[in-house]
C-alpha cells in the first residue's frame, strides 16, 4: 500500500493517484455487476462469493506478509457495525437498486450522491458548518439526477423502489467511512477490509444458502460468470477498499467523498465505450450539473 507519510508535495499527489484509480474501479464495477444480472444470476449469489473471495484474498495477502492482526475486544463491535454497513447494506441495496433501475449510469450517480450526506453527517455528527455555497451545490446535483432520470424514455416497475434502495446504499457508505476512520490509527487498511468482508460474508451466507443457491444451475461455475465476479472481487474490492481505506485514512471521511462525484464519469464512460449504454445530450449535461453540484457541495464546509 501507498505510504502517504513522506514529501508533501508527492504524498497528496499520491494520494488523488490513489483515489481517482479506486473509483475508476468502483465505476467500472457497475458495467460487472449489470453483466451477472443481466446473465440472471440472483443478487444473493455473486454478492456472497464476490465478498468472501475478497475477504480471502486480503487473508492470503495478510498471511503471506505476516500482517495478520487480531481485533481487539473494544474494537469488536465497531468492526461488526462497519461488516453491517458495507458490504451486507451496501452491496444488497446497491445490486438491487441497479436492477431495478436497469442503468449503471443512473445508478452510480446515486451512489455519486454521498459527499452530499457527509455534509449532512458533519453538520449533525462533527458540527461542521454549512453555507450557501454547499446548498447551492446539493440541489445543482439533485437537478443533475433529476435530469437523467427524466431523460429515461420509459421507467422501469419499481423505479422508484430502486432509487430508494440507492439511496440507502449511500447513507450505509456514511457510515461506513465514519466507523473506518475510527479503526485506521490502529488497524492497516488491508487488515479493516479483510475483517470487514470476512464477517460480512458470515451475514450473508444464509441469505446465498436459501435464496442465491435457487434455481442453481452448471451456468453459475461458468467461465462468463466467474471473469465478472473474480473482478469484482479482487480488483473492485479487495484492491480498490483497501486504497480508500488508505484515501480515508489520510483526507478524512468529508474530504474522501468527494472522489465520489467521479463514479457517475467512468461508469457512464465506460458503458457508453462498451456500448452498453447510449448517453444523450440532456444525460451528458445531468452528469455534469450533478457532478459539478457535488463538489460546489464539499468547497464551503468547514469545521468549527
Amino acid at each position: 500500500m501507498p505510504n502517504f507519510n513522506h514529501g508533501a508535495g508527492k504524498s497528496k499527489l499520491l494520494i488523488y493517484l490513489v483515489s481517482s484509480f479506486a473509483i475508476l474501479l468502483w465505476g467500472i464495477s457497475y458495467i460487472w455487476t449489470d453483466m451477472l444480472i443481466g446473465y440472471g444470476i440472483p443478487v444473493f449469489y455473486f454478492v456472497f462469493v464476490r465478498i468472501f473471495l475478497a475477504g480471502i484474498i486480503l487473508f492470503l495477502f495478510n498471511a503471506t506478509k505476516g500482517r495478520i492482526t487480531r481485533i481487539k475486544r473494544k474494537d469488536l463491535p465497531k468492526f461488526l457495525l462497519l461488516a453491517l454497513f458495507e458490504p451486507f447494506i451496501y452491496f444488497l441495496c446497491e445490486s438491487y437498486g441497479l436492477k431495478v433501475t436497469g442503468s449503471p449510469t443512473l445508478s452510480a450517480m446515486i451512489i455519486a450522491t454521498i459527499p452530499i450526506f457527509s455534509v449532512g453527517a458533519g453538520v449533525l455528527f462533527f458540527k461542521e458548518k454549512i453555507g450557501l455555497v454547499n446548498i447551492v451545490g446539493i440541489l445543482l446535483s439533485l437537478c443533475g439526477i433529476a435530469l437523467v432520470v427524466m431523460s429515461r424514455d420509459e421507467l422501469a416497475p419499481g423505479f422508484v423502489w430502486g432509487i430508494l434502495l440507492l439511496v440507502t446504499a449511500v447513507l450505509s457508505e456514511v457510515g461506513h467511512a465514519s466507523i473506518t476512520k475510527s479503526l485506521s490509527g490502529e488497524y492497516s487498511s488491508q487488515v479493516i477490509v479483510m475483517y470487514q468482508f470476512l464477517i460480512g460474508s458470515v451475514y450473508l451466507f444464509p441469505l446465498f444458502l436459501f435464496k442465491g443457491l435457487d434455481g442453481f444451475s452448471p451456468r453459475y461455475l461458468s467461465a462468463d460468470v466467474l471473469y465478472p465476479i473474480f473482478c469484482l472481487a479482487f480488483l473492485c474490492s479487495s484492491l480498490a477498499f483497501s486504497l480508500w481505506v488508505s484515501t480515508i485514512k489520510s483526507l478524512g471521511v468529508a474530504r474522501s467523498s468527494i472522489f465520489s462525484a467521479l463514479i457517475p464519469v467512468a461508469a457512464a464512460v465506460v458503458a457508453w465505450i462498451l456500448g452498453q449504454e447510449s448517453l444523450n445530450v440532456r444525460q451528458m449535461a445531468g452528469i455534469l450539473i450533478s457532478v459539478a453540484g457535488v463538489i460546489l457541495s464539499q468547497r464551503a464546509v468547514r469545521k468549527n
